[in-house]
C-alpha cells in the first residue's frame, strides 16, 4: 500500500479544482455515470436485496468512481487520487482482523459476510451523544460495560467542565477531554471490564489537538479513535493530523463517513456507490483499521427509514462480499429511549446490518441530539437482536425488517421523544425501571415470533 506521506504529498500537491467544481463537475457527473454503466437499480420493495450480482456491480461502481475522482482536500483545493492499481493493492493489504481490548475483553472484529453465522462485533454505547453532568457520564458507560454482549464502547460527550460551557479550541476543551478520558476508564473499572475497549476516542473533542492531547491521560493504542470524512468525499487537514498522530503511535482507528439521501450522492443508488468509494479511501487516506458507516435520511435525523435501507443493505453486501476489511454500520432512531418505536426502529437497523454481512455500532438515540435521552438499555438490545440476527438469510431478514418498518415509518416524522436516562433508570444501581423491563421482554418475544432466535 502506498505510504501515508504519499498521501500528504497528493493533499498538497494534486490537482487543483474549488471545491464547487469538485463536487458539481466531477463527482455528481461520474457518480450518474458509473450508476447508469453498471445498471444499479432500487427496488423500493426489498429493503435487505439478496442479489449477490447488484451487490457485485455496486462494488465495481464505487471501485472506477474511486479511481475517477479521488479524494478533496478542503485545505489545498487538491484532489488526491490513486490508480485502480493502487486501490487494488490496499484492498490486498488493508487489515482483515484487529484486535481490539486488553485482557479478557481482548476480542478481534472480524470480516463478516452476508448470511454469515459469525456473531457480529457489537460497539456501543451513547454514539457521541451529549450529557448535561459527569455523574451522567459516569453512570452512562458503567451500564454499557455490564452488557456481556458489549465488545467495545463508545462514550457520551461532556458539555460543560467545573461548571463551564466546553468552546471548542480552547483550553476548556482540552481539559474535557483529558476529564472524558478518566471517566470512562473509571466507569469500566466499576464495570469490572477495564479492558473493554474505548473505540470513539473522546466524543468530547472537536479539534485535533483535543483529542491528540486528551489521549495521553489513559487511552490505549489497543482502544480505538474515530476520524472522518467530509461529505461529499472530502478530508481535511485537522483529520489527517489525527491520522499522522496515530500512525506515528502505533495506534488504530475507525474511519467514519456518513452522506445523506437526497444531498450531492442523489438517491438510493448513489448511497450504495458513494458508500463503497468511503471504504476504499478509509483504507488508503485514513489508514483504518475499521471502516464505519451511516448513511442518513436528513428529512427525520435517523437512518431507519424504508428509503435509507436499501442502500445500506447493499453498500454493506457490495463491501462485506469484495473487500476483507472489517465494516461497522452505524444506527440512529428517530424515537427516545422506553418506546415501542425506539425498539422497532432497533430491530429492524440490526437485522439488516448482521443479514448484509456487518458488524454493528449502536448509541444513536432520539437522532442523538437530545441530552440525557439515551441509557444502556438500548445498546443491549441491539446486541441482542445482532446476535439472534447471525445467521439469518437475507430473504429471511428481508420479511422481517419488511413487517417492521411499517410499525414506525409513519411516526419517523414526528417521533416520540421517550424518557431520559434519570427518568427510567435507578440511579444507584444503574438498573431500568420495571416499566422498561416489561416493554423490552414484549418486544423481545413479537421478534421471536418473526424468526429472530435469541441466545
Amino acid at each position: 500500500m502506498i505510504d501515508f506521506f504519499d498521501v500528504i504529498k497528493r493533499a498538497l500537491n494534486g490537482p487543483y479544482y474549488s471545491e464547487q467544481d469538485f463536487t458539481l463537475k466531477i463527482m455528481v457527473p461520474k457518480l450518474k455515470a458509473v450508476i447508469k454503466k453498471y445498471g444499479i437499480r432500487c427496488d423500493p420493495t426489498a429493503p435487505i436485496p439478496s442479489n449477490d450480482q447488484l451487490a457485485d456491480d455496486v462494488f465495481r461502481a464505487g471501485l472506477e468512481l474511486c479511481a475517477e475522482v479521488g479524494c478533496y482536500c478542503k485545505d489545498t483545493s487538491r484532489v488526491i487520487r490513486f490508480t485502480v492499481d493502487e486501490i487494488e493493492e490496499a484492498l490486498r493489504e488493508a487489515p482483515s482482523q484487529p484486535y481490539f481490548g486488553e485482557g479478557r475483553d481482548r476480542k478481534a472484529m472480524l470480516a463478516r459476510k452476508p448470511e454469515s453465522g459469525d456473531s457480529p462485533y457489537c460497539y456501543v454505547g451513547a454514539g457521541g451523544s451529549v450529557v448535561t453532568s459527569e455523574d451522567v457520564f459516569v453512570r452512562l458507560v458503567e451500564g454499557y460495560g455490564r452488557n456481556p454482549l458489549s465488545d467495545s464502547i463508545t462514550c457520551p460527550a461532556l458539555t460543560k467542565i467545573n461548571g463551564m460551557e466546553i468552546v471548542a479550541g480552547s483550553p476548556l476543551e482540552l481539559l474535557a477531554c483529558i476529564r472524558a478520558v478518566e471517566l470512562g476508564r473509571a466507569a469500566l473499572r466499576r464495570a469490572q471490564r477495564p479492558g473493554l475497549p474505548i473505540m470513539n476516542s473522546i466524543a468530547t473533542g472537536v479539534t485535533a489537538t483535543g483529542k491528540i492531547g486528551g489521549s495521553a491521560f489513559g487511552l490505549r493504542n489497543t482502544d480505538c479513535w474515530v476520524v472522518g470524512f467530509t461529505s461529499p468525499l472530502k478530508v481535511q487537514f485537522e483529520r489527517m493530523n489525527e491520522v499522522a498522530y496515530l500512525v506515528a503511535r502505533g495506534a488504530q482507528l475507525v474511519g467514519e463517513a456518513s452522506e445523506p439521501i437526497g444531498g450531492f450522492a442523489g438517491g438510493p443508488e448513489g448511497i450504495a456507490v458513494i458508500s463503497v468509494v468511503y471504504h476504499i479511501l478509509s483504507i488508503l487516506v485514513l489508514r483504518s483499521s475499521v471502516h464505519l458507516t451511516f448513511p442518513m435520511d436528513i428529512r427525520y435525523g435517523c437512518n431507519t427509514s424504508w428509503e435509507i435501507m436499501w442502500p445500506i443493505s447493499v453498500a454493506a453486501q457490495a463491501i462485506s462480499r469484495n473487500s476483507h476489511h472489517p465494516l461497522l454500520n452505524l444506527a440512529y432512531t428517530a424515537a427516545g429511549p422506553m418506546t415501542e418505536m425506539c425498539l422497532y426502529e432497533i430491530a429492524a437497523t440490526m437485522t439488516a446490518f448482521v443479514a448484509s454481512g456487518g458488524n454493528i455500532e449502536f448509541g444513536g438515540v432520539a437522532k442523538g441530539t437530545s441530552a440525557d435521552r439515551f441509557t444502556p438499555m438500548e445498546p443491549r438490545f441491539a446486541t441482542e437482536v445482532a446476535h439472534a440476527a447471525a445467521g439469518l438469510s437475507r430473504v429471511q431478514a428481508n420479511e422481517i425488517v419488511k413487517t417492521l418498518i411499517p410499525k414506525y415509518k409513519d411516526r419517523l416524522s414526528n417521533p416520540p421523544k421517550g424518557a431520559k436516562f434519570q427518568e427510567c433508570f435507578d440511579w444507584d444501581s444503574i438498573q431500568p425501571c420495571q416499566e422498561y423491563i416489561d416493554l423490552y421482554g414484549q418486544i423481545k418475544t413479537e421478534l421471536a415470533g418473526y424468526g429472530l432466535k435469541f441466545k
